[in-house]
């Protein structure tokens, strides 16, 4: 009778210490994370650390980093890798969160590189959700990569979709689908 109430409890057993092991160890918090390892991370909870430069009175500069609310689709747990920050053309001093360096030509060579685009899946979805923010969609936006990239990103900026505003008249029924970032 004893064996048959421990083999009942034992998956139990496991999953409560398996929860309290994870609990104890944390995780990733980003408010535990230092300079080095913040920029491009993801949460346990899923959140995007993000690396915040504060100037103390006394002029010395401090380096945190926090959680942002952009959250990182399907991953948890993330310290991005010194290759994939290298491949895809990234700094891990980077402070924030930006669109910005999608302007850059140099960069987006980087990210639209298969080095980049095709091993590097939290940078991606990274910046795909980051273009979808700005109207770019970014395989269309890589896909221009080949040719002139400045003149394909004011194109596809130009030529994409966008939901109507409040005023607009347009039906309120009307909806456009996110996109998914490539897996």
């Amino acid at each position: 009778m004893a064996s048959y109430f421990s083999l009942k409890t034992m998956p139990i057993l496991a999953l409560a210490l398996a929860l309290c092991v994870q609990g104890t160890l944390g995780g990733i918090t980003c408010e535990h994370l230092n300079k080095d390892t913040c920029a491009f991370a993801v949460s346990s909870l899923g959140t995007r650390c993000v690396l915040e430069k504060h100037v103390r009175r006394s002029g010395e500069d401090v380096y945190v980093c926090r959680s942002s609310e952009i959250e990182a689709d399907k991953l948890k747990d993330w310290i991005e890798t010194d290759q994939c920050i290298e491949a895809c053309g990234l700094d891990r001093h980077t402070l924030g969160i930006s669109s910005d360096s999608l302007m850059e030509s140099r960069f987006t060579q980087k990210l639209c590189s298969p080095q980049c685009y095709e091993s590097c899946p939290n940078i991606v979805d990274l910046y795909f959700n980051l273009a979808a923010g700005e109207g770019v969609f970014l395989p269309k936006l890589c896909e221009a990569q080949g040719t002139n990239s400045r003149r394909g990103l004011a194109e596809i900026r130009s030529s994409g979709i966008v939901a109507p505003g409040p005023e607009s008249g347009m039906p309120s029924n009307y909806m456009i689908a996110p996109a998914m970032a490539p897996l």
